[in-house]
């Protein structure tokens, strides 16, 4: 299995994002700051919506498009030179945080821009990462060897995962960090407050998404199962089915069916959740 199944649908804040079969973009919801303006993207491979921010009643967020040929595009909010991304070069896979953005490179070292009051972009001497997550002021790295780094916030415990062996993917919300293992089940540190982090229970499981305060699950039986704050109904996913990929936003969560059109649960007040004509996304190729 790849990395996280974020590569080609992504929620942010109040927008979501897919990534087409040809390499095409499309997004749907709040706008305010260009994040959706991704109509003129082409040779795209991987896609992400930063900012699952839950402390802020305003709409900044930016998209990040990771090309063919190792680049990478950003727009949206840029406050902070979160979207300044144009110089990147052999990227192999980007995630993007509040106010900063995180790129993978092929030699395993990752670069930064954007906020860095955290320290969520101290990670210049990290090494042998295989995958990477971006929290709302935290980052996770996944390296080669199953274990787990991190920098930024660590007000909840988000940042405890040292101890944490044989990961095969890793994903970040506002203030908690969940890890899937090797064989199937599921970790999750940080705060717990409306049961974000109950996923030890969880079994042949596939594949992770954290949210602004929820956490999803993608088993193999192509079946949802979703923990913590419902307030909009984005844990309502149980009679979801066919799914192979799932991402979770702010108070949102989008699954991806394997005949490339997309469901979605939870708040829809901006028109985040409009994807039932979406079709042809892109369905990776360990999917």
């Amino acid at each position: 299995m790849k990395r996280q199944q974020k590569d080609s649908i992504s929620a942010g804040r109040r927008h979501t994002v897919g990534l087409r079969s040809g390499g095409t973009v499309i997004a749907v919801g709040d706008n305010k700051y260009g994040q959706c303006d991704v109509n003129d993207w082409h040779n795209i491979v991987a896609v992400t919506a930063g900012s699952v921010h839950m402390a802020i009643n305003t709409g900044n967020a930016h998209t990040v498009g990771l090309r063919s040929d190792g680049t990478a595009t950003a727009v949206g909010w840029n406050d902070n030179g979160q979207c300044e991304v144009n110089d990147w070069r052999s990227i192999v896979a980007v995630a993007a945080g509040w106010r900063f953005t995180i790129g993978l490179k092929s030699d395993g070292t990752l670069v930064t821009v954007g906020r860095n009051n955290e320290g969520q972009c101290n990670v210049i001497d990290w090494y042998d990462i295989k995958s990477v997550a971006a929290g709302d002021w935290h980052t996770i790295g996944l390296k080669s060897d199953g274990t787990v780094i991190a920098a930024g916030n660590n007000s909840k415990g988000q940042c405890d995962v040292s101890g944490w062996r044989n990961v095969i993917a890793i994903d970040a919300g506002y203030l908690h960090t969940v890890s899937l293992a090797a064989d199937s089940t599921v970790t999750a540190v940080g705060d717990n407050k409306l049961a974000q982090c109950k996923v030890s229970d969880w079994q042949d499981v596939l594949a992770i998404a954290a949210g602004s305060r929820h956490t999803v699950g993608l088993q193999s039986n192509g079946k949802v199962v979703a923990t913590g704050w419902n307030e909009y109904g984005q844990c309502n996913v149980a009679e979801w089915s066919d799914i192979v990929a799932i991402a979770a936003g702010c108070s949102h969560t989008i699954g991806l069916k394997s005949d490339g059109t997309v469901v979605a649960a939870g708040d829809n007040r901006y028109g985040q959740c409009n994807v039932s004509d979406w079709h042809k996304i892109k369905l990776l190729d360990n999917q």
